[in-house]
């Protein structure tokens, strides 16, 4: 995460050296990625960079931390349209990331990011949702969520159902990058699955 002097910094020079670095993770993967590239574009000295973050991956992961409080604050505002239906409102936030991609801006460097994904991305893009250190944010979630329509006994079970259902859809995030799928592919195959796990895979007859 970014060192103190980052936040010092005003809105218009941290903005400068987020799109420096969105630039040049746009145009390869983390680990190919060049320091030098993203001072060159945000015109600061290399000792500057290191005043802010510790290494290219410190900014990477700043950045997918961002994003993914992006998604976790539109997953609120879903849910709360949706009256607490998970299943619809997961369907609607891939949607909604599916237009957030399109944008020329995000979509290469996102591209990248998923068509590169190791456990330490998927990590950084889903903390928000449930994992240890944001509990708070689970809890919201969960007070949101309409609990007594579905199978559930407590709150760990509906722990591990958001973590199933982020899980499958990052697996088909990645997919629409793999694939180059229209989003209308993209969005019937999703919905298709969240179909699948709202029904359960038991028969009962």
């Amino acid at each position: 995460m970014p060192k103190p002097t980052f936040f010092n910094l005003s809105m218009e020079k941290q903005e400068l050296l987020i799109n420096a670095a969105k630039k040049e993770f746009s145009r390869v993967p983390l680990y190919d990625a060049s320091i030098s590239n993203i001072i060159k574009d945000a015109g600061i000295p290399r000792g500057s960079f290191y005043q802010y973050f510790e290494d290219k991956e410190d900014i990477f992961f700043f950045l997918i931390d961002e994003d993914s409080k992006q998604v976790y604050q539109n997953f609120i505002s879903i849910i709360k349209i949706n009256n607490g239906d998970l299943f619809t409102s997961f369907v609607d936030l891939f949607k909604s990331i599916l237009i957030n991609f399109a944008e020329p801006k995000n979509r290469q460097y996102i591209k990248n990011a998923f068509l590169n994904m190791n456990y330490k991305i998927e990590k950084t893009f889903t903390k928000n949702f449930y994992e240890e250190n944001v509990k708070s944010k689970f809890f919201e979630l969960n007070d949101l969520i309409k609990s007594k329509s579905l199978n559930i006994a407590n709150e760990e079970e509906m722990f591990h159902i958001l973590k199933i259902m982020m899980v499958v859809m990052i697996q088909n995030l990645v997919d629409v990058f793999a694939r180059e799928l229209p989003a209308h592919e993209a969005i019937a195959a999703f919905s298709l699955e969240i179909d699948l796990l709202k029904k359960g895979f038991y028969s009962r007859t």
